[in-house]
């Protein structure tokens, strides 16, 4: 809904089914409690086989992915903003400005793209310029009609032609020899009608006759005869001065290369080549060239964060990038409190049971509401999913209850949904190692420094004969990315049995294990669970 706020709900990198799940269902459940906003589940990752196999059976969409929450220049560009024509006087510009009190303004030409700004800058200069010539039009060629328009006037006589010449007062004597008129010039001049018959003569090409004093008959057919346009003006002779030369079109006195931006750029990249502009801002345009923002020192000052509802995760390290810089709103997990940190006092739920899900649907239940038959779906095959079909150690009598509730709710038997999600999900077999390696995992900071801890779950010993390629790939993967500890288990749900592949502080793994490693693998059986049999007793280690 347009101009209802926007909060995403995500769960962590490299994202599993529960994480998946708990970002639909939450975002399901907070958008009916909460209406005034609008909650977007969202994905930092690709999504793995079992977690596709859920979606498609479940017929819910997968949620989009967001690579970042920094803030881009839509996030804080003004939308609605003065634009002038290339053809608008500076005046009519410059009192837009000071009314509206705008220190730039966007100029575009007959088809909307932004060819220039106008700055406070050049209209300063314009006002105060202080010459010992005559004012000038040569570079800004302006038509009659707008010059009569400036000065309230009238034009009685001659072609709505481009005046280019200079601006003089005449306010001598007619047999005056050095005034410097000539051809092409435009002349405010009195009452005189001598020295409005030797302008005439002189060629210029506007004679601006001042104080509302209309000429006679004979100067206007004089000055037809002649090719000279005629303008009558209420106004003074210095005002009808004043206002000529500000009656140019905006174009001559704009910024020709004005700093422009896109609405997708990110506002660290541009805040700096705003800040040092002179008129301190940029014009966003489209693709055709067209401004459909304008940014501001003062619109990078304090801007408005991002709104974010964490599941699943509370660490930094699996969040989404640019998370220091958003306002989370919401964190509801089943693991161990992270590193996430908050500028503001937030609701966070970290709650023991088996899968986040498990807290989702209980929300619902609590809320007296029930999930869609897609949501309910997922959330089904994440709980599933997160205990090993309510194998895992992890898993309580809440997630049994929650189980049987959905299970119900959508007519479906739970084990034999778990079974088949679990042989239609995998492809391990034919998967690359470094897929493998990625799909589910997981950082933790640890006193001596980072540490991820993989993991794959199978049915069978599809992997047994990968061991030595995978416990290779991780030692690469370990080199690179410099952790203490890189760990991947490899567990069989049907056995209930982990192989914990190590590279980096394997003496670490083997103190916290009790047994040494084999070719840096730690056989361990009945071990199910990353969360309560593998973190803790490594993160314990250091």
């Amino acid at each position: 809904m347009e101009g209802v706020p926007l909060i995403h709900v995500t769960g962590h990198r490299n994202p599993d089914t529960d994480s998946i799940a708990a970002a639909i269902g939450y975002a399901e459940l907070r958008g009916h409690l909460d209406p005034d906003n609008t909650y977007v589940p969202v994905r930092l990752g690709d999504l793995n086989s079992q977690t596709r196999w859920v979606l498609e059976r479940a017929g819910a969409a997968e949620p989009e992915f967001l690579p970042h929450v920094m803030l881009r220049v839509r996030d804080v560009m003004q939308q609605d903003f003065y634009a002038a024509g290339i053809d608008d006087a500076v005046r009519e510009v410059g009192l837009t400005m000071a009314q509206d009190k705008l220190d730039v303004v966007p100029i575009v030409d007959h088809d909307g793209k932004l060819v220039g700004v106008m700055t406070e800058r050049a209209l300063a200069r314009r006002y105060i310029r202080e010459s010992r010539e005559a004012s000038t039009l040569v570079d800004a060629p302006t038509r009659v009609s707008a010059i009569a328009a400036a000065v309230s006037g009238e034009h009685v006589s001659g072609d709505d032609v481009a005046v280019a010449g200079r601006v003089w007062v005449f306010a001598m004597a007619t047999d005056f020899p050095e005034s410097g008129i000539g051809p092409g010039d435009a002349v405010i001049i009195g009452n005189r009608e001598d020295a409005q018959r030797r302008m005439i003569e002189r060629g210029v090409a506007l004679m601006l006759i001042s104080n509302g004093v209309a000429p006679s008959d004979d100067i206007l057919k004089y000055a037809r005869e002649h090719g000279t346009a005629v303008v009558l003006s209420p106004l003074d002779s210095y005002v009808c001065g004043r206002m000529t030369t500000l009656a140019a079109p905006c174009s001559a006195l704009m910024d020709a290369e004005p700093l422009t931006v896109r609405g997708n750029d990110l506002l660290e990249d541009v805040t700096e080549e705003i800040k040092n502009v002179h008129y301190r801002a940029a014009v966003a345009v489209d693709k055709r060239g067209h401004p459909v923002g304008l940014v501001t020192r003062s619109d990078l000052v304090n801007p408005v964060a991002r709104e974010v509802l964490l599941v699943d995760h509370a660490e930094q390290g699996q969040s989404v990038i640019g998370i220091e810089q958003a306002h989370i709103v919401e964190i509801l997990d089943h693991h161990h409190i992270g590193s996430i940190e908050t500028r503001v006092p937030v609701r966070a739920t970290f709650d023991p049971v088996g899968s986040t899900s498990t807290l989702v649907i209980e929300r619902f239940r609590q809320a007296q509401l029930e999930p869609t038959q897609p949501t309910a779906t997922v959330l089904l095959g994440a709980i599933l999913s997160d205990t090993v079909i309510l194998n895992s150690p992890t898993t309580t009598d809440r997630d049994h209850v929650a189980v049987e509730f959905l299970a119900e709710f959508l007519g479906v038997e739970p084990l034999a949904f778990g079974r088949e999600m679990f042989e239609s999900g995998s492809d391990a077999a034919d998967a690359s190692v470094e897929a493998l390696l990625g799909r589910d995992s997981k950082e933790y900071e640890t006193a001596e420094g980072p540490m991820s801890i993989a993991q794959i779950e199978t049915a069978g010993t599809i992997l047994a004969g990968r061991l030595g390629e995978l416990r290779q790939a991780l030692q690469s993967q370990h080199d690179r990315n410099g952790h203490v500890l890189s760990a991947l288990m490899i567990t069989d749900i049907l056995e209930k049995h982990t192989q914990l592949l190590l590279a980096g502080d394997v003496a670490a793994a083997e103190r916290a294990f009790g047994k040494d490693a084999r070719d840096g693998i730690l056989d361990l059986p009945g071990v199910m669970s990353r969360k309560k049999q593998v973190a803790p007793p490594l993160l314990g280690a250091f």
